[in-house]
Formats: structure tokens, C-alpha cells, sequence
């Protein structure tokens, strides 16, 4: 993961104290002032303390306020006018409205650029390849990116499954093997449901890829693999609207490099998958 400092905020902001996510919020949406203030005009500006602003830092991984303003200058000028993050407001019309969420999907999408790693990516492919069956695991929202997971790796011919009830996502990681691999969808990284699944596949050696927005996350601590789907919360969107779009793209990129790697047999997979659907179509 690149070091990129509005990704760091996002990334870890589950883990944040309610005054952290307050300075949080305000750093995120006002960038350009905050690296002109000193500490103790951005604990005014926060209502709080500068120890309490130091505590956030540390969090981030910096033990110096000017190196973090530095930081943040630097990516500020190389971002330019995609580092606007700036929260929708109860009186924002159709336009402010239209450009920001434009703005934030653009920004989280950029986030996903620097988040997801090569070799992570190299090796979940590797992981499908060798299993002999592959289980999307996913509850409410999330259930649906398992779902299109499901759906476009069936047409390759795979030996999938597709789990969004609890208690068959429990019974199944229990008769797992060495040879499945699972997907565990999960934005916040906390559902009770898929960990209770996840632990018992895991006695069984299972291989476990998650796809969550929290790297900090209670899932990741089953994972062999996580990818990361960043994304600014903000108080007029569900946190995960952004994140689906964006673990639909990692979905999309575990795909398509898939099919790269099986070469001619997957697109003619992909063929017949495509003349089977056609036949249905007037």
C-alpha cells in the first residue's frame, strides 16, 4: 500500500475515538486550510486539545505535526483539485450534490489505485486457480457484491457457491477443506456472521481472501489475503454506497486477470457461458 495520507484517514478511521473522527472529518474536508494552522489552531478549530491531536497522528503513523502538514502539502499539490473532500450539506442543491458524489466516488476509486496490491492481486488468482471450489460469503448489502462475485466467476466454469444466510455460511465452513477458498465480503470488517463462518473454515485449513474497507478490521485478522475497498463516510450516504462500487472493481480486476492467466480455455468458457444466456433472448 502506498503512503498516501487521505487513504491512511479513511482506511483507519473505524479505529478512531469520537474526537479522532472529528478531527478526521474536519482534516479531510478542509485540507488546504489545515496545513497553513499550527496545532493549537487546529485543536481550536476541533474543539480539542493539541495532545489529543498528537494521539491522531500517531495513529496515522507520524510523531511530528509539521511532517504531517508536509505530507499533506505534497499531496495536496499532486492531487490537485481530486483532494477536494468535502461533505454534502443539508442545503446543497442538485449540482453541489451531483459534483461531490462524483468526487468522493473518484477519490475512493484513486484510493483503490494506491490500496490494492500487485502481488496480493497475483496471489488471490493463484488461490482460484488452485481450488477445487470457491464460496462467496456475504451479508445484506455485501451479499450482493458476493453475489456478482458468484456470477461472473460461474461463467467460467468454476465450481462456485454463493452463502448470504448465516446459519449456511456456518454449516459450510465447517466442511471445508485445504482445497476450497473462500470470499468473505464485508465492508466494515465486523459481522459476527461471516467471522463465526470464517473460524470454523479456518480449523479446516481453508484459505480465506477478504474484501473489507478497514485494514484494521476484526475479518482481516482471518484472512491469507485482504484487499482493501476504501471510502469516505459521510452523513448523507450509507458509508458503504461508495465501498460496493468499489469491491465491485476489485471483483472485476480478480476477474478479468483470471482470465488472462487461463488464457484461451476461459474465453471459451466465457463463450459458452454467453450462447447459453443468448438462447433465452428474442
Amino acid at each position: 500500500m502506498q503512503n498516501n495520507l487521505f487513504t491512511q484517514i479513511r482506511t483507519k478511521y473505524n479505529i478512531l475515538s469520537g474526537t479522532q473522527k472529528k478531527i478526521a472529518d474536519f482534516v479531510l474536508s478542509n485540507a488546504d486550510k489545515v496545513i497553513l494552522y499550527s496545532i493549537s489552531e487546529l485543536a481550536q478549530q476541533c474543539d480539542t486539545s493539541e495532545t489529543t491531536i498528537m494521539r491522531f497522528l500517531r495513529k496515522l503513523g507520524f510523531n511530528s505535526y509539521q511532517v504531517f502538514r508536509v505530507k499533506m502539502a505534497q499531496e495536496l499539490s499532486n492531487e490537485s483539485t481530486q483532494a477536494i473532500y468535502e461533505e454534502i450539506k443539508a442545503d446543497d442543491g442538485i449540482k453541489q450534490i451531483k459534483q461531490k458524489v462524483i468526487l468522493l466516488t473518484i477519490n475512493s476509486i484513486n484510493d483503490l489505485h494506491k490500496l490494492l496490491d500487485d502481488a496480493s492481486l497475483d496471489k488471490v488468482t493463484n488461490f482460484i486457480n488452485q481450488s477445487q471450489r470457491i464460496l462467496f460469503f456475504g451479508v445484506g448489502a455485501s451479499g450482493i457484491i458476493a453475489t456478482d462475485a458468484y456470477h461472473k466467476f460461474l461463467r467460467l466454469g468454476l465450481n462456485v457457491n454463493i452463502c448470504t444466510d448465516s446459519h449456511m455460511m456456518s454449516i459450510l465452513g465447517a466442511h471445508t477443506t485445504q482445497s476450497d477458498l473462500i470470499f468473505a465480503v464485508s465492508h466494515s470488517g465486523e459481522s459476527r456472521e461471516l467471522m463465526d463462518a470464517i473460524e470454523l473454515a479456518k480449523e479446516n485449513d481453508t484459505k480465506v481472501v477478504v474484501i473489507t474497507s478497514y485494514a484494521n478490521s476484526t475479518i482481516t485478522k482471518f484472512a491469507d489475503v485482504v484487499l482493501l475497498s476504501s471510502t469516505n463516510e459521510t452523513m448523507y450516504r450509507s458509508d458503504a454506497m461508495v465501498s460496493r462500487i468499489i469491491q465491485l472493481v476489485i471483483i472485476d480486476i480478480l476477474y478479468v486477470g483470471l482470465v488472462l492467466k487461463q488464457g484461451t480455455s476461459a474465453i471459451k468458457k466465457v463463450n459458452q457461458s454467453r450462447l447459453a444466456v443468448a438462447k433465452k433472448k428474442l
